[in-house]
């Protein structure tokens, strides 16, 4: 077994650290679809390489040292036979080569985000937590698997400034400076979708809050570093008392 960790840079190996431990939370938050969705991370100190996980592991057996390290142009760095999901490749090096601000960019297909994604309003002002990221989310039509170069230009342009962003028909995605930020936007995206699958499964009348209610708390919900740097550090002493495995 290569001994990753005497290989690569102590901040690259925290940044791997943080990456398993996200990759974790997916299956602990029921958000998983097996092997086929995805989180990366910049290798701190690049501006072409990043982190991804190993195509064919399931989220729990996601470890600082499995975790592939890839550039810009598909090209595999770390030292491992294991090999990366094309399509996932595809979604995230487009946004790291985009962004300069995306060094965490996570993907998923969860029941609840496949379900908003799948509607043609999107995600509605039910829930407060709908209204604090709703107004934050750009949407991407679906064009297929995403396999294909063409469609980077496309997904990025749609993707715009915004962090947060609805696949339509696929799924949900979201980015961050770090891992903290990235973890707390998509966890409020998909309780919001959770929210409003909820709400809408009764067959009743929905309640809208007034106009004014929904633009107050669109302000209110303009910046989450706070919570990111409050939510992060508790979320990953959880995925470390559940099983501290993901740190090696």
């Amino acid at each position: 077994m290569v001994d990753v960790k005497s290989k690569v840079s102590q901040e690259e190996w925290q940044a791997r650290q943080d990456l398993a431990a996200f990759y974790r939370t997916v299956p602990y938050f029921k958000w998983d679809d097996l092997i086929f969705t995805h989180i990366s991370a910049k290798v701190p100190g690049t501006e072409d390489e990043f982190l991804i996980n190993p195509y064919g592991f399931l989220f729990d057996e996601i470890t600082a040292s499995n975790l592939v390290k890839v550039d810009l142009k598909g090209k595999i760095l770390s030292d491992t036979n294991n090999f990366i999901n094309p399509a996932g490749f595809t979604i995230h090096s487009a946004i790291h080569e985009a962004r300069e601000d995306a060094h965490c960019i996570v993907h998923l297909h969860s029941n609840d985000g496949v379900a908003v994604a799948s509607l043609k309003d999107g995600l509605l002002p039910l829930s407060q937590t709908g209204m604090l990221v709703r107004s934050q989310i750009s949407y991407h039509d679906y064009e297929g698997v995403a396999l294909f170069d063409e469609e980077k230009e496309r997904l990025v342009k749609d993707l715009g400034q915004e962090k947060l962003m609805i696949l339509r028909n696929h799924g949900t995605l979201a980015i961050g400076k770090n891992v903290a930020e990235a973890f707390t936007n998509i966890y409020f995206l998909e309780k919001a979708c959770s929210y409003q699958v909820r709400a809408m499964s009764g067959n009743l009348e929905l309640n809208y809050p007034s106009d004014e209610a929904i633009e107050t708390t669109k302000q209110q919900g303009q910046g989450r570093e706070m919570a990111a740097a409050l939510l992060w550090p508790a979320v990953k002493r959880k995925m470390e008392s559940l099983d501290p495995s993901f740190m090696n």
